[in-house]
């Protein structure tokens, strides 16, 4: 009996480790985008997603060496109207998801450069209260373009 249950041991070590929930990766960003305003010297939007890591944190700002400055906005509706504010951060769930998507939260980029076109790419730092940084690269897309994995239709 004690043999068989010493052959049984390692097999049921790896069935309870299957069953325990991965740990969550570190925090990254996804689908970054930036849709370019149809009037010069106004601002452009930037859209992305945030994953979580395994520890919470708050995304405090979002910085471009191709913009001035740059604003987080939240979006919403009062009386019927859409309305917009800069918001000083988000706070970002261990393992969560914080999405900036068009007609929601976005960023809002003042003063781009004036070389930045459609179809390029600009380097935005996302800067975290914990104190990590995380660089990427956004697409930039004209005013009248599809969103990026959409097709206009």
């Amino acid at each position: 009996m004690r043999r068989g249950f010493m052959l049984l041991m390692p097999f049921s070590a790896f069935a309870l480790a299957a069953c325990q929930p991965a740990a969550p990766q570190e925090a990254r960003l996804s689908d970054a985008w930036v849709r370019l305003s149809p009037v010069a010297d106004r601002p452009a939007a930037g859209y992305f997603t945030v994953h979580g890591g395994p520890d919470a944190d708050r995304l405090i700002a979002v910085e471009s060496a191709k913009a001035e400055r740059i604003e987080l906005h939240e979006s919403g509706m009062k009386d019927g109207m859409m309305t917009m504010r800069a918001i000083a951060g988000v706070d970002v769930p261990a393992g969560g998801e914080i999405k900036f998507a068009s007609g929601g939260n976005h960023a809002m980029l003042f003063g781009l450069a004036p070389d930045v076109k459609p179809g390029d790419t600009i380097p935005l730092v996302f800067r975290f209260k914990s104190g990590k940084t995380i660089e990427v690269r956004a697409a930039t897309q004209a005013a009248g373009d599809p969103e990026p994995g959409h097709d206009g239709h």
